[in-house]
């Protein structure tokens, strides 16, 4: 894999992570706005170590070049 390649890559995982994080940003939002309580402390850090867990599946498909979504099944 050439070193473009990699820097693709990770600037992909980059963008699936900084959206992961704007969605939970947006639903804590949402629910501010219909007076509803913010999600405690411990669901807000279980939140961001998912979002931790699926950049390193991401980075380690990056590292053995393996896909890490299949859309369209290999033939």
């Amino acid at each position: 894999m050439s070193i473009g390649g990699v820097l693709l890559g990770l600037v992909n995982i980059a963008i699936v992570v900084v959206l992961l994080l704007i969605v939970g940003l947006i639903a804590v939002w949402i629910m501010g706005m219909l007076g509803v309580q913010p999600p405690p402390g411990e669901l807000r850090k279980l939140y961001l170590a998912l979002v931790a867990l699926i950049a390193l599946y991401m980075i380690i498909a990056l590292i053995f070049g393996l896909p890490s979504v299949s859309v369209i099944p290999f033939r």
